[in-house]
């Protein structure tokens, strides 16, 4: 490492023992995969939990210098935090809910008021009394019976995502016996306030396959089949309907929905909305008499809005409300009486458009050239209030709410931020970076206003860049302690996600997805040669998917990097994609391909797939991240991965490996325990890049 961690001699890393294993596809291809042998899907075996330890105690010891810096990061962000905080209250069915903290707790406190803020407070869920004694805990999806009286909740204490159902009668505060487990965590109560709908998981595959009815007071075992999805590429999962008149089945895979509803009040019978179509996208609510739907159908590649009468059963019958426009991708609608609220995107960035009755459109104006902002929560659709959240990476999470008649804005809350923050010290702005093909990206960069771009300074370049998810400019607090040590922040919205609209996406993914490494390096290379930083102070950050987008440049650009920082990294993509048993493989052969089917897609995967590509030369310093647990991205993929680059690397940089032994894919529960996390990636960093403290 590059100052105090490097001044004592280093400690000797792990080395994995090599078990060479062929792994084969059905059109013949195969390839010796000598790490094979860390995988094991019941976390049991004592051999690998001992290496995943060793890598553990490898990184103690590496990181001992820096444990100082690690404290101070840790004190920083911490401090930055109002511990005793709390979200804006909303009000559903006569209630105000909100959610809040403690100081010093880990987890939130679910709370409610009757009738107004000046209630007595109901505490439904004091999560810090149900993670006590517990490595890992998690609340999942929550729902409140039609009469206010019984909580339906989803725990999980694992981080694997398989959830528990326990339900909870708010007027007792007694848990009662029913208890469900192997969910999805997704819950929904019909209206007789007896009956509730789950999603059911696959135990293997963990993909949600069964929708199931429980009457309380009965075995779960005698629980009834309502209806089952047999195709693996798809996901689901349930709710009700804006208008609370249905409940729904939402049916997803990466091109094609499908929405099944039955009467809140009689669900005895869900019918199909519109069948599932290969190639045609759909979400559906229903409100005042009507669905309104968001579709791509006929070609609308940004999306449009469709209407179609009640008891409706095929698309033949929707009707065009707001029509498709190739500038603007419509990402959502909410129904409120009296007017319409659409979530909308262009030039690479949000807006909100409020639709009247009468036919006349505002849009909800924004303040600063690169933000986010979208719509709250609004529980309910009788108000002339519409709430939205507004963000930048130089301003806290925002709620405003806004009166469409008259247009009168009212500040609900900005998110404090403590410890001396003073938003003015900080400067964001909006670049286009023209990458190796023409295409024009967009980035957003934040950084000190005393900042000097004399192309001496360090950068930590964040991407994400998959799943059409846009990875828009939001505040967080914890990357003040970079900018404050002189650091600049670039989010480079790179192709496969959806800031530019659809067509980003398809720009981004299957036989298109080297443009997602090509615009993150090409970025980077504007950034330095616009004296952002130094050709020797880059870093650069992602996570699952952008773990990948991690692997691919620093076998496609190693020297352009100076720190890799990896979490949940999706590092080993053809085996996976090819082993149809690992939760979300069959689901994603339309965002990937499918090698087992195609030798085109075997082919392409490979030229970019990290693990097969690391070869013999010198990596930049890497921390890499998992979680035993984890059910979206193996532990096993970033452990084949980090045990190869070992093998493969002819630098001499630092290769760091931290399992989380009780975290899943999202990392260790309570909010205090993920900021230790962060503050060891960060000193890590920081020590690379010669960082000096902040001023």
């Amino acid at each position: 490492m590059s100052s105090s961690a490097s001044a004592q001699t280093p400690p000797t890393p792990p080395d994995a023992a090599k078990k060479p294993h062929v792994v084969k596809a059905p059109h013949g291809a195969e390839r010796v995969d000598e790490y094979y042998w860390l995988r094991d899907d019941k976390r049991e075996k004592p051999e690998i939990l001992a290496y995943l330890k060793a890598e553990n105690a490898y990184v103690d010891a590496v990181m001992a210098p820096l444990k100082p810096l690690q404290d101070k990061l840790y004190d920083e962000i911490v401090a930055r935090i109002k511990q005793d905080d709390s979200s804006v209250p909303y009000r559903e069915r006569g209630y105000w809910y909100y959610t809040r903290f403690e100081t010093g707790q880990d987890y939130p406190i679910h709370a409610r008021r009757k009738a107004s803020m000046e209630a007595a407070e109901e505490v439904m869920l004091d999560v810090n009394a149900l993670a006590n004694g517990k490595d890992y805990y998690a609340v999942g999806g929550r729902s409140i019976s039609q009469d206010n009286r019984l909580l339906a909740y989803a725990d999980d204490s694992n981080g694997r995502r398989q959830y528990t159902l326990r339900v909870k009668d708010l007027a007792t505060a007694q848990t009662l016996p029913d208890t469900i487990t192997g969910t999805s965590g997704n819950v929904v109560w019909a209206d007789d306030n007896r009956t509730f709908f789950y999603v059911e998981n696959d135990p293997e595959t963990l993909l949600s396959t069964k929708v199931k009815k429980h009457v309380l007071g009965t075995d779960a075992k005698d629980d009834v089949l309502v209806f089952e999805e047999t195709d693996d590429t798809f996901y689901m999962g349930i709710g009700r309907s804006r208008d609370d008149k249905y409940v729904v089945i939402g049916l997803d895979s990466t091109v094609s929905n499908e929405f099944r509803y039955a009467p809140a009040a009689d669900p005895r019978e869900f019918k199909v909305l519109a069948p599932r179509m290969r190639g045609v996208e759909y979400d559906a609510d229903h409100f005042d008499g009507r669905w309104v739907i968001r579709t791509n159908a006929g070609g609308a590649t940004n999306f449009k809005l469709v209407t179609a009468a009640d008891g409706s059963t095929s698309s033949a019958d929707w009707k065009d409300w707001i029509a498709h426009d190739p500038q603007v991708f419509i990402e959502g609608v909410e129904m409120f009486d009296g007017f319409a609220a659409i979530d909308e995107r262009s030039g690479g960035l949000e807006r909100v458009r409020v639709l009247k009755a009468d036919g006349s459109h505002d849009y909800v104006k924004t303040d600063e050239s690169a933000y986010s902002m979208g719509l709250d929560v609004n529980a309910e659709p009788d108000t002339e209030w519409l709430r939205y959240s507004y963000t930048s990476l130089t301003t806290p999470a925002t709620t405003y709410e806004i009166n469409v008649r008259t247009g009168e804005r009212r500040l609900l809350k900005q998110q404090p931020v403590l410890g001396g923050f003073d938003q003015t010290r900080y400067a964001t702005e909006r670049v286009w970076v023209q990458a190796r093909d023409g295409t024009r990206v967009p980035v957003s960069i934040v950084h000190r206003k005393d900042f000097q771009r004399d192309g001496t300074g360090a950068v930590l370049q964040y991407g994400y860049g998959s799943y059409g998810a846009s990875m828009d400019p939001a505040f967080n607090s914890s990357i003040v302690s970079l900018l404050d040590r002189g650091m600049v922040y670039a989010l480079a919205h790179i192709r496969g996600g959806q800031e530019m609209g659809r067509e980003w996406y398809d720009a981004g993914k299957l036989f298109n997805k080297m443009n997602t490494f090509t615009d993150f390096i090409d970025v980077t290379r504007w950034l330095v040669a616009n004296k952002y930083a130094a050709k020797d102070r880059v870093a650069a950050l992602g996570g699952s998917a952008g773990g990948l987008l991690m692997g691919a440049i620093s076998n496609m650009a190693p020297k352009d990097y100076r720190v890799i920082l990896s979490q949940v990294p999706f590092v080993d993509v053809v085996t996976t994609m090819l082993d149809a048993s690992i939760p979300l493989t069959t689901n994603e052969y339309d965002e990937w391909g499918n090698p087992e089917a195609s030798k085109e897609s075997y082919a392409y995967m490979l030229s970019y797939w990290p693990y097969d590509n690391l070869e013999k030369k010198a990596y930049p310093a890497m921390f890499v991240g998992t979680g035993l647990w984890d059910s979206q991205v193996q532990y096993w993929e970033p452990a084949k991965y980090v045990a190869r680059l070992r093998d493969v690397n002819t630098g001499t940089e630092p290769l760091v490996f931290r399992t989380n032994m009780e975290a899943g894919h999202g990392g260790k529960s309570g909010r205090f325990r993920r900021f230790r996390e962060t503050a060891e990636m960060y000193a890590f960093m920081l020590d690379e890049l010669g960082v000096a403290e902040a001023n």
